[in-house]
């Protein structure tokens, strides 16, 4: 029997679902489409419950994105059932076709300074918070993010969050840094 542990998050739309076996392995993963997913069965299946708008894999965790159509209730019965009936099948070893590895290894040596600097500071609260953060592209001092999971829509991350990240790496990294969000 599975157990599962349901959080809030501080985006409205958005829940995790934590349970006692893992999901992904190595590394995250966001899909938005069924069709992206058609290689994890578990995905797909969530993606295509009515409301769901967006799913996001971390290790022992999925948080699911709605459109606000649907009462919590109903949808984490939903995500539970589906859950069950796929877990037996689901493969928590499936590559992440959307961003393949080889780009993610290749970071040019100031992504991957602010990586370092993410991965120590902000990371870890938004991957709490059943979400988390991609770099993009560094350009003439501004850098360019997405926010993946609970993190995509929700309100604080277009604030608080992004005004967070900035700073510490003003301070960290480059003190003329700009950080948007796409």
């Amino acid at each position: 029997m599975i157990r599962f542990r349901i959080q809030s998050t501080p985006n409205p739309q958005a829940r995790k679902y934590m349970i006692d076996r893992p999901l992904k392995t190595e590394g995250k993963v966001s899909y938005k489409q069924a069709e992206e997913c058609q290689h994890v069965p578990l995905a797909q299946a969530l993606l295509c419950l009515v409301g769901v708008t967006q799913v996001h894999f971390y290790q022992n965790t999925v948080t699911i994105t709605q459109d606000g159509s649907l009462d919590w209730s109903v949808l984490d019965q939903q995500v539970q059932q589906a859950i069950r009936q796929l877990m037996d099948f689901h493969d928590p070893d499936f590559l992440d076709t959307l961003t393949p590895p080889v780009q993610k290894k290749h970071l040019s040596e100031d992504l991957q300074k602010i990586e370092d600097i993410l991965d120590r500071t902000i990371r870890p609260g938004l991957q709490m918070d059943g979400g988390d953060l991609e770099l993009l592209e560094l350009e003439n001092h501004l850098l360019t993010v997405r926010y993946l999971g609970a993190c995509g829509g929700c309100p604080s991350s277009m604030t608080g969050t992004l005004d967070a990240i900035r700073g510490i790496l003003q301070t960290e990294f480059d003190e003329q840094i700009e950080v948007v969000a796409l």
